[in-house]
């Protein structure tokens, strides 16, 4: 009998959030930085689409974005620019209305822009637009996994709780972990957390998954001020140690949407040494 298999590609994730100026662009490009660093083929596609700054944060100048690929004007490879450590940036457009509903046709295209893209990487990270439009709810559907990057002020708890629900509602088997940006301190991270949890295990009958937390620091801003991931700008701060923690336990867990199960680190974790003795403050 023989033995039929896929085609290997890289695991797809969502980053998102309910509500904008939570940190979430910046979560993306240094948890892609440091998959990056610890030996994986990452790739970035900018998806809010007709705002996307992925490329304004990491000083970039783009001449074409993903709506020229969308409209068959050029290829993912006209489009690709590259980001620090080889990170293989998918830039969207701003300021561009048409892009921001887009048709069946388009998304078709866009599908499988994404599953090309990721056929040669091993995490391939979609940075959404904030909130739950269509557009959201629909690239949230494409991923495997979908992370919501929340933090500790009550209005980006409520919005964050809507984003579950919404994603609860459509696609109830969907994985659900949960990253706390800006915390001041495990504490206020782990209460954060169980807020959300608790509300959906009472409401929508499910549990989250809690990836950990990036405590407020202000060489976060700093980096963004310099156009360059903190985690590279300021290898040593407190938020970069962080950072990395998130990847390595992103890294650990299986690939695909069969279920985040805990897996044996790689070995070019184990031979990171801060990684787990940061792993009780940062994450």
């Amino acid at each position: 009998m023989t033995q039929t298999t896929s085609t290997p590609r890289g695991t797809i994730i969502a980053i998102t959030s309910g509500k904008g100026g939570v940190g979430k662009t910046s979560v993306v490009i240094n948890l892609a930085a440091s998959l990056a660093r610890l030996g994986h083929r990452v790739g970035v596609i900018d998806a809010d689409f007709g705002l996307g700054n992925v490329d304004v944060q990491l000083g970039l100048a783009p001449e074409f974005h993903l709506g020229h690929v969308l409209s068959g004007e050029k290829t993912v490879a006209d489009v690709t620019v590259a980001g620090p450590f080889g990170i293989s940036i998918i830039p969207a457009g701003s300021g561009i209305r048409a892009l921001t509903q887009l048709g069946p046709e388009q998304w078709t295209r866009l599908e499988a822009i994404v599953r090309e893209i990721s056929a040669g990487l091993d995490y391939l990270l979609l940075d959404t637009a904030a909130g739950i439009s269509d557009n959201v709810v629909q690239l949230l559907s494409l991923a495997e996994r979908v992370v919501v990057v929340t933090n500790y002020e009550p209005a980006a708890v409520v919005d964050a709780y809507a984003v579950i629900k919404i994603v609860s509602a459509t696609t109830p088997a969907k994985e659900l972990g949960i990253v706390v940006n800006a915390a001041h301190d495990g504490d206020e991270a782990s209460q954060v957390f169980r807020q959300l949890d608790v509300a959906a295990s009472r409401f929508l009958n499910r549990r989250l998954r809690y990836l950990g937390y990036v405590v407020h620091d202000t060489a976060v801003r700093e980096s963004i001020l310099d156009q360059r991931p903190v985690v590279s700008h300021v290898p040593q701060a407190a938020a970069s140690r962080c950072f990395r923690v998130l990847a390595s336990r992103l890294s650990g867990l299986t690939p695909g949407g069969a279920g985040l199960k805990a897996v044996p680190m790689p070995v070019t974790v184990a031979r990171v040494p801060y990684v787990a003795q940061e792993s009780s403050r940062c994450a």
